[in-house]
């Protein structure tokens, strides 16, 4: 026997503002076609004035706890993986922990841009196969829009706001690769690499900055390690390409996807893909297309998942789940 860490319930957020390609052509010299033809994205969500990371995270924490059937008081912990947190300190995840009216247990916010989510849930499922948590609410939300340098059509177009949410559990399992629950994970950072994709400002240098991007570069290491740590991941847990029935990958351009899914060997009928209507959300990318692809009816209980991304670091890595 072997203590699993298992998907329970998943749900997502966001915000109600829909910002079609269209919106940008007024103040930039951009299309709806150029922004499709390099990215895929045809819309994608902003936050309100005045709505934040945390009220997300919150609104994603409840209909995952919803779809678990569960409440706060059944979780042990709350990991949180954002780059835009409401404020400096304290973390995003105590704001949740305190708005779902969590008195007990510990929260905590993971940084590890486009791949947060990748590493929040690695490190949930440590807390859990270690004994230290029996329920952890794993939260991906992010408002990259308060970021974004509304001049700069390289970035501007690429990215959106919005937030999801799982809930693992400790189940026991065969100590099989046909466990329900996480099997492999693969973490991989490079601080070389900083340069390629960043934010020019922060805390220490006195102020918020924006997101600045070689995207040609991103594209080249993208494509080419996030297939390996899928394949790495897959390995660890004595699988294959070929056992895989979705791969739910960090949404941040199509043709990264397709790119990704090919090296993989795999078609782009067995791909998550919501990029299209949310353009890339970060950390919140991969909860978001989980739960879509939960609610369109393809994501099914027993389907062996792969996740995988790469964001600013370079940070990159893969879990791999059935679900």
């Amino acid at each position: 026997m072997a203590g699993r860490s298992v998907v329970v319930g998943v749900g997502h957020y966001l915000p109600e503002r829909i910002v079609p390609n269209s919106e940008f052509e007024k103040t930039l010299d951009t299309s709806d076609e150029w922004i499709r033809s390099r990215s895929g994205i045809e819309r994608r969500h902003f936050a309100a004035d005045g709505e934040t990371t945390s009220d997300l995270a919150t609104n994603a924490a409840e209909a995952a706890l919803a779809d678990a059937g569960l409440t706060a008081e059944d979780i042990d912990a709350i990991v949180l993986a954002t780059s835009t947190a409401d404020l400096t300190f304290p973390s995003a995840a105590t704001m949740v922990q305190a708005r779902l009216g969590m008195t007990h247990g510990f929260a905590f916010d993971v940084q590890a841009v486009c791949a947060g989510f990748v590493f929040a849930l690695s490190n949930a499922n440590a807390l859990i196969v270690s004994g230290q948590a029996k329920r952890v609410l794993v939260i991906g939300a992010e408002t990259f829009s308060r970021i974004m340098d509304w001049t700069d059509r390289s970035t501007c177009v690429l990215f959106g706001d919005g937030a999801g949410a799982l809930v693992l559990e400790l189940q026991e399992g065969e100590g099989t690769a046909q466990d329900r629950g996480i099997l492999s994970t693969d973490l991989n950072s490079d601080g070389r690499y900083k340069d390629l994709l960043y934010v020019d400002g922060g805390v220490s240098t006195q102020s918020t900055g924006h997101l600045r991007m070689q995207g040609n570069q991103v594209f080249r290491h993208a494509v080419e390690k996030l297939a390996k740590t899928a394949e790495t991941a897959l390995g660890r847990a004595g699988l294959g390409s070929s056992d895989v029935d979705w791969i739910v990958p960090h949404q941040a351009n199509i043709r990264i996807i397709q790119g990704t899914a090919k090296k993989m060997g795999l078609p782009m009928d067995n791909v998550v893909v919501t990029v299209q209507d949310h353009g890339n959300t970060s950390a919140a990318s991969i909860p978001l297309a989980l739960s879509v692809g939960k609610q369109r009816g393809q994501i099914k209980p027993g389907d062996l998942i792969v996740t995988e991304a790469i964001g600013g670091g370079l940070a990159w890595g893969a879990v791999v789940l059935r679900w």
